[in-house]
């Protein structure tokens, strides 16, 4: 039966923790593995299991979850860096079925499908939106592709972690399509929620009374309600960095250049993000792109 299946999530950042916390409200026993060891044992001290090593946790489970920043880190995860940890490919049994949710090239997760088939293991490719508070309510989007047998052992572990399940395809690559072009509006909003902002701020209209205005009036964006809020708190914390758009936009641009498809807008706030980066804003909240334009006097923090 499914429900005796093992579930293990590889890496508890912003969206992974979420995920793992919701399915063990769903009353699965989940097995975590992160390479902070003390996040690891955290999650585990209130249920569930820390597992040592990334071959720990591949044994341990029957659907793993990798929830990892980049293409990079998720090959690390399966097949090792050469180090210490050979990774878990090789410890995954044969019917086990591995579940990706980082944003990566369309390409690199249809070979990703392809080495792991030949080690006998499903795949599926599951990008992931929403951010990390629908992450911990259960609540976020999984776009996803893959075989019905890779379904019929990880869709109950699914539909635990998310509120929308779409099923794109039978084969990888479809769901990662998808996702890049969810992040071509996600940063084109930001950056041009950041430039609405800064002009409002340039001619010295009050930010507090535009957020309101725009929120209530058809320019308004999902982006610029949540982004902008940042903005006015002077809270540039990183729940996703401005660095992420840099990667993203990165690999909406790589899509579109293979088919010689023109992207102005993604072009534009691509460099933006760069910009950014560049300025030494890098790691901080992507709301900070707003920082690259001149003369504008950016709300500060409240006192006490």
């Amino acid at each position: 039966m499914t429900n005796n299946l093992k579930v293990g999530v590889i890496g508890l950042g912003a969206m992974g923790m979420g995920m793992a916390q919701s399915l063990r409200r769903a009353g699965h026993s989940v097995n975590v593995f992160d390479v902070r060891a003390e996040v690891a044992q955290k999650f585990a001290a209130e249920g569930g299991l820390a597992c040592a090593s990334l071959a720990d946790i591949a044994r341990a489970s029957d659907v793993l979850i990798s929830v990892v920043v980049n293409a990079a880190q998720t090959a690390s995860v399966l097949f090792g860096d050469g180090a210490t940890d050979k990774g878990c490919a090789q410890e995954l049994r044969a019917g086990s079925v591995f579940v990706m949710c980082s944003t990566v090239d369309p390409a690199f997760s249809v070979g990703l499908e392809k080495q792991l088939n030949d080690l006998g293991i499903h795949y599926i490719d599951a990008p992931i939106s929403g951010g990390a508070a629908k992450a911990a309510s259960g609540q976020m989007t999984m776009m996803t592709a893959g075989t019905p047998a890779a379904y019929e052992k990880a869709e109950v572990f699914l539909n635990a972690m998310a509120a929308k399940v779409y099923k794109l395809g039978d084969s990888a690559g479809a769901g990662s399509k998808v996702k890049i072009i969810n992040q071509l509006l996600a940063g084109v909003h930001i950056a041009a929620a950041a430039e609405a902002m800064a002009l409002g701020l340039r001619e010295g209209v009050d930010p507090a009374a535009l957020y309101e205005v725009i929120t209530h009036s058809a320019g308004n964006s999902w982006m610029f309600e949540n982004r902008m809020a940042h903005v006015l708190a002077a809270d540039y914390t990183p729940l996703s960095a401005v660095d992420i758009f840099v990667k993203d936009l990165g690999l909406v641009l790589d899509m579109a250049r293979a088919s010689k498809f023109p992207l102005p807008l993604s072009s534009t706030a691509h460099q933006m993000f760069m910009q950014a980066s560049t300025a030494g804003f890098a790691k901080e909240d992507d709301s900070a792109v707003i920082k690259i334009f001149p003369g504008i006097q950016l709300p500060t923090k409240a006192k006490g």
